[in-house]
């Protein structure tokens, strides 16, 4: 499907230029080839969650004209991303017209300085302003290392944060060569093993490297690992968290806590009989229970925290008092919140809406906020504590698929948001767009529209904080990580925003600063060795997939997906783009078992998604031709026989060899074709009428590791892509 294509034009009316100005694209155009324009009143619903207020022309002719002025009144933005050119990086800045000599001073980001002069009649004139006398010229400065700098002009008195950035993200050498890799995708809470507790933890996901590593996987991929909320596990999609910048305690391994070894009192409450029956259910649940396995859980990591406190183990101490300074007011903030929404909501459940706090507790930097933490220190301790094991735990995972030659590691997950109820806005807020939400417009596959209830970034919030919010996401992130997928990559360039109360096609784009994003995005991947690749489905707008390969960010190409739309027929393998991931689903998607017995059809018609018996059919239809398009495309390239009855096994091992012979750096299976699941892990477009993130594998890690049956729709990625060793 070919994406919506942005066209901004020149609108005549006051309001129309100032929302442009704001990054409120003008238009669109949609799956159906018909351009778009973006109401008026979109505009000034999302001007006004801009905190810019224009409800009338003459309004929007002013506050265009104060952002005029503005633009030349100072100096230096309030940050300046530049890319690292041949030792060369070029800004521009706004200099009083007659100026003849430009001294500049560079902090860097390890405590040293670099400075210099410039002659200003030799740098290269932009642009001028004859009204204010100002003149915008283009610096450029050399041999400054990539990195968190703080530019100084001190004539001027001017200064701003300047971060130099690499051309590209960080690849490893074997992908450079051309060498490819395949991978696994799972989603852990969804692993099942004797040991665990009814929901995969770290350490399934360590043993499932070492299985995995055996026959040659290259990395491991999880869902997003974010924070969930403790008071209601069962809100359980990873793609709403509380907060993207801290770990989801339930998947901690309790028993594999240092402290547990010496904790009789956590031993016996395990060893009971009530616990034991408790214990076993979870365990035999064919779906996660993410209550109870948060009531076994959180019993038993309360007794391991007071025997924590109260032992003398200092190492341990000195560990967790390093790794709370470490991350500091953010980490704080995210336990803080947690205790407050526990406290209002306890009375009423409404009130676990941060938003229906009293007005003191809704600032994060409040003193009243100041004094319910210091009240309720232990508890805030507890929670700041439990985010202390669960990194001790996922790096020790990271090390043990490195241990077990694992090339990549672990492939973690950014979510494209959070839940706007969430720690993550209640400590931030100044950084999201107000009374919006996230979603896409109306397309072929979804005529309504979609609303994902997800606040999006502020842009010049963004810029104000010198893309702080992104910073802290991406390194939170990638820790531990040798790959990151970052969900919804088109969310760099643009994402569709829906003012809160309206139907999806009443949004419009908002526009971001792709070259900023991607830049920082290159300069933390080089620094953690971390690989990125793009979730670039649906809506991709010109210009984006470009712009990645450049600075590569590997595309994310699912097989049903690369399909003409007009004749049909699949994209050969050869056809793949090299900078790109090769898969077969996700977890939004049928498995290939559901997809060739069309149960995801069947699925979705029992649950009602599909408004008509017409449109059933003509689904139904369109899967029909699909399957013969598809085993013609395995056909041609030998990876099927022809003209014989094809079993659904023989079709999954089809779809593997097939993306095994494309020209792309990785192929990433999912566990769950390996294991033969039917349901998907996710059907979007319901909440409570289908247990989302709840369907367990049907076998067991155990099982993994003594039948090869699971193995062998991989095989082929083995013999054409070799072990994954030597990376």
């Amino acid at each position: 499907m070919r994406s919506p294509i942005h066209r901004p034009g020149i609108s005549a009316t006051a309001l129309g230029r100032l929302a442009v100005r704001c990054g409120i694209e003008a238009g669109f155009r949609d799956a159906r080839g018909k351009d778009i324009v973006t109401r008026p009143e979109t505009q000034v619903r999302l001007l006004n969650g801009m905190g810019v207020k224009a409800e009338t022309e003459q309004q929007a002719c002013s506050v265009l004209d104060e952002v005029d002025r503005a633009a030349w009144q100072s100096c230096l933005p309030s940050v300046i991303v530049a890319p690292d050119e041949d030792g060369v990086c070029t800004i521009e800045a706004i200099l009083p017209a007659g100026a003849r000599v430009l001294q500049w001073r560079v902090q860097l980001e390890n405590g040293a300085e670099q400075s210099g002069s410039l002659a200003v009649a030799g740098l290269e004139l932009v642009d001028r302003d004859d009204r204010c006398g100002a003149e915008k010229r283009r610096l450029r400065l050399r041999d400054l290392p990539q990195g968190y700098h703080r530019l100084h002009l001190p004539e001027l008195s001017a200064e701003t944060s300047l971060i130099v950035t690499p051309k590209s993200c960080w690849l490893p050498d074997r992908l450079w060569k051309g060498l490819g890799l395949w991978g696994i995708a799972v989603q852990l809470p969804l692993l099942r093993s004797a040991r665990n507790w009814g929901i995969g933890d770290f350490s399934d996901l360590a043993e499932l490297g070492k299985i995995a590593a055996k026959h040659g996987c290259g990395l491991i991929g999880v869902n997003p690992l974010h924070q969930m909320y403790l008071d209601a596990p069962e809100q359980a999609s990873p793609y709403s968290p509380a907060t993207r910048l801290y770990l989801n305690e339930l998947y901690i391994d309790v028993p594999n806590i240092p402290e547990f070894a010496h904790c009789q009192d956590a031993q016996q409450v395990i060893q009971s009989p009530a616990f034991q029956i408790a214990l076993k259910e979870c365990r035999a649940a064919p779906l996660v229970d993410y209550s109870a396995a948060a009531v076994l859980k959180i019993k038993i990591l309360r007794i391991l925290f007071r025997a924590f406190a109260a032992g003398t183990n200092q190492a341990r101490k000195d560990a967790f008092c390093h790794f709370r300074a470490t991350h500091g007011e953010s980490l704080e903030r995210s336990a803080i919140f947690q205790v407050l929404r526990q406290h209002f909501s306890s009375d009423d459940p409404k009130r676990a809406d941060w938003r229906r706090w009293p007005q003191e507790f809704q600032d994060a930097g409040s003193q009243a906020v100041g004094r319910f933490a210091e009240e309720h220190q232990g508890e805030v301790d507890f929670l700041v504590w439990l985010q202390f094991i669960a990194d001790e735990q996922l790096e020790a995972a990271a090390r043990s698929l490195a241990k077990s030659c694992i090339a990549i590691g672990l492939y973690r997950d950014l979510a494209v948001g959070c839940d706007r109820l969430g720690a993550e806005t209640w400590a931030n807020a100044d950084a999201f767009l107000n009374h919006a939400a996230v979603g896409a417009p109306p397309d072929i596959f979804n005529p309504a529209g979609q609303n994902w209830d997800l606040p999006p970034f502020q842009p010049d919030a963004l810029r104000s904080e010198a893309y702080f919010s992104f910073i802290q996401l991406v390194r939170a992130n990638m820790r531990y990580a040798g790959g990151l997928r970052i969900d919804h990559v088109m969310g760099l360039q643009h994402l569709y925003c829906i003012p809160d109360g309206e139907e999806p096609s009443r949004g419009a784009y908002v526009r971001y600063p792709i070259d900023d994003l991607v830049g920082i995005l290159a300069l933390e991947s080089q620094r953690h060795r971390c690989l990125v690749v793009g979730e670039d489905l649906g809506t991709v707008p010109d210009g984006l997939r470009e712009k990645m390969a450049d600075a590569n960010i590997l595309s994310y190409r699912v097989l049903f997906f690369e399909q003409d739309g007009d004749t049909g027929e699949f994209t050969m393998p050869g056809e793949y783009p090299r900078l790109a991931v090769a898969v077969a689903g996700n977890h939004d998607l049928a498995t290939l078992r559901g997809w060739w017995e069309a149960r995801d059809l069947d699925l979705k018609a029992s649950l009602g998604l599909y408004p008509s018996e017409y449109e059933i059919t003509a689904q139904r239809d369109r899967r029909g031709r699909d399957r013969e398009a598809i085993l013609k495309a395995f056909r041609s390239q030998g990876v099927l026989p022809r003209d014989e009855e094809i079993s659904v096994e023989q079709f999954a091992f089809a779809a593997y060899k097939f993306l095994a012979h494309t020209g792309s750096v990785l192929v990433v299976a999912q566990l769950d074709d390996m294991t033969g699941e039917i349901d998907p892990v996710n059907v979007p477009g319901t909440s409570q009428e289908h247990p989302n993130w709840r369907r367990k594998y049907q076998m067991t890690l155990e099982g993994l590791a003594s039948d090869d049956a699971p193995w062998r729709i991989v095989e082929i990625l083995t013999a054409l892509r070799g072990m994954a060793r030597g990376v």
